[in-house]
């Protein structure tokens, strides 16, 4: 099976003013299909979250407060409007995430280009994140019993604090983090393994540190990954303070995903954050990120089982 490409028009919302740039889901498509990786036909797209899969991470009172665009304590904290069209975007990239992921297990990669929305809690929204995909992923997975093992490499320059807090307790999921220390949010959360790094931090030491906590990552053996590739470490990002180049962006990516295939780990991918000054270049990132999973997927890794 070839690797899935999930996209919903959905994913593109009006936010008003914003730094952060919604067209860029569907601009990364347009790479995509002008670097002849994607046929324009090609992606699969999701319809919404069913609410029972919503309600296996969110509670009932947070989700009723989205549904009725309620302005409340459990939704104050979001830094976006709350509209119709705005909450639309966020239930496809729930949903977007879960077939990348099913996919995932049937063909080795699957990728979503939306979702990553990792600082959104069970119970509330927060940053630019109202529904959190990646555990909502995790837990239709669990409850379709299609794993027991999950881990999260969350490369986003700020941390993960949602899927954090989320499964913070729970054994079967591996949540890694590593962000920028000084930047949002304060305070943070407990992954199973957060690295804080420096402001500036560069290609070598980035990727030094990132290959010892993948380290972790494969010894836990998890038997599907969900990859939240945040374009933001890099250099020119306005909401970051890294010093991640283009190439070093690219070898990070490669470190997980390949690394991912040669232990026949299935890997989703997920965009996650990016606002360069510059949106082409985090189109750019966010291409290339996709462009290696379907590389990798054209040469026939295969999932586990």
């Amino acid at each position: 099976m070839p690797t899935a490409v999930i996209y919903s028009p959905a994913y593109e919302c009006d936010i008003g003013p914003h730094v952060f740039p919604t067209e860029k889901f569907r601009l990364t498509l347009d790479r995509l299909v002008h670097d002849g990786l994607v046929a324009a036909d090609a992606a699969v797209e999701p319809g919404p979250a069913p609410r029972a899969d919503l309600l296996r991470v969110h509670t009932e009172d947070y989700l009723q407060d989205l549904e009725q665009l309620r302005w409340t304590p459990r939704t104050q904290d979001s830094e976006l409007p709350l509209t119709a069209e705005i909450v639309r975007a966020y239930v496809h990239a729930a949903s977007g995430t879960t077939v990348a992921a099913r996919a995932a297990l049937a063909a080795g990669f699957g990728v979503n280009l939306g979702g990553g929305f990792h600082h959104a809690f069970a119970d509330r929204a927060e940053g630019f994140c109202y529904l959190n995909d990646l555990a909502v992923a995790v837990r239709v997975l669990e409850r379709d019993r299609a794993i027991r093992k999950a881990a999260i490499v969350d490369l986003d320059v700020h941390q993960g604090n949602g899927t954090a807090r989320i499964f913070r307790d729970d054994p079967a999921v591996f949540t890694l983090s590593l962000h920028q220390a000084a930047n949002y949010p304060e305070p943070k959360e407990r992954s199973t393994l957060d690295v804080g790094l420096a402001d500036g931090v560069g290609d070598a030491e980035y990727l030094a540190t990132l290959d010892r906590a993948l380290e972790r990552v494969w010894a836990f053996e998890p038997e599907i990954l969900l990859y939240q590739a945040g374009a933001d470490p890099y250099r020119d990002d306005r909401l970051g303070g890294l010093g991640l180049t283009l190439a070093g962006l690219e070898e990070r990516d490669r470190r997980v995903l390949e690394g991912s295939a040669q232990r026949a780990i299935p890997a989703v991918v997920t965009l996650g954050g990016g606002y360069a000054r510059d949106v082409a270049d985090t189109v750019s990132i966010h291409a290339r990120t996709c462009a290696i999973a379907l590389e990798l997927g054209r040469t026939g890794e295969k999932p586990k089982g």
